[in-house]
């Protein structure tokens, strides 16, 4: 069987040295989008070195082989790329991530879930440098067709629907070219470049990253729920709902209620299909 979940969860945790300058950080921001208007003041801090801070989501990517590539690597798991697509996402942050740094990243498989037609992998990271632990990154992976195999079926919580209408709407348009820009910070799926290989995993073209979608969310609550300072940004999750084409518009509606920003994303031209659900951003 592809998919050892014993083995997987067993398998002792991983660990490489990961480091990251203005270079990356600049080149993530702009894969996200940001730089629109180029002399814009707020887009200047995602992408002048001088003005320079991080986006939390930078997390998904720093180190990017020890990550969701590195997982699917890992002792017990063997899968067919084509057969995969990001269910989720969690980033907890102990505190800001520095514009240059070197940190240990550790990561592993840390559960195996059996959802009947597919197998959910939740592979974790945990990153710390000299002054200790800056964040932990949870992926749940979907493997289709791995399911079956008679293990737990995992947490189904979903986060309630807010009230009310929302506090803010915002659209933001995705680039023709932006799938091309964004795989640069390391996410090498031909899923989103390789227009053969998605007709292969069941996809009319190639699709957009969940994870750009993820870091263009959190972008646009930041800047229009909280003043443009990353640093309040404590915790970041998501589940993935849809997927989204570039040339497409996001629909991003937010509701503020304590000590949290609630999120859904839809793909505006598609009659507000559903991109990312259960969507929380934590905040000082």
């Amino acid at each position: 069987m592809p998919i050892d979940a014993a083995k997987a969860v067993a398998a002792e945790p991983r660990s490489a040295e990961i480091a990251w300058d203005h270079k990356d950080i600049q080149l993530y921001h702009l894969g996200l989008g940001a730089g629109v208007p180029a002399t814009d003041p707020d887009e200047l801090r995602y992408t002048l070195e001088s003005r320079l801070h991080v986006l939390p989501s930078f997390a998904t990517v720093a180190g990017a082989g020890m990550g969701m590539m590195g997982g699917l690597s890992a002792p017990g798991i063997e899968v067919n790329l084509a057969a995969v697509l990001h269910g989720g996402q969690t980033i907890t942050l102990h505190r800001p991530i520095p514009v240059k740094g070197s940190a240990t990243a550790t990561s592993k498989v840390a559960a195996v879930y059996d959802k009947g037609k597919a197998a959910v992998l939740v592979l974790r990271s945990e990153v710390a440098d000299a002054e200790g632990p800056l964040w932990t990154s949870d992926a749940q992976i979907f493997v289709r067709g791995e399911g079956g195999f008679g293990g737990d079926r995992g947490p189904s919580a979903r986060v309630p629907a807010p009230d009310g209408e929302p506090d803010r709407t915002v659209e933001r348009p995705v680039r023709e070219d932006q799938a091309l820009l964004y795989r640069l910070s390391g996410d090498w799926n031909p899923l989103h470049a390789d227009p053969e290989f998605a007709k292969l995993a069941g996809f009319e073209r190639p699709i957009l990253h969940g994870l750009c979608t993820y870091g263009m969310t959190l972008k646009a609550v930041v800047d229009t729920m909280l003043d443009g300072d990353v640093s309040r940004v404590r915790g970041y999750s998501t589940r993935f709902t849809g997927v989204v084409f570039p040339g497409e518009r996001l629909r991003i509606r937010m509701w503020r209620t304590e000590g949290r920003v609630q999120a859904t994303v839809t793909a505006a031209e598609r009659d507000d299909a559903p991109v990312l659900a259960d969507t929380v951003v934590e905040h000082a």
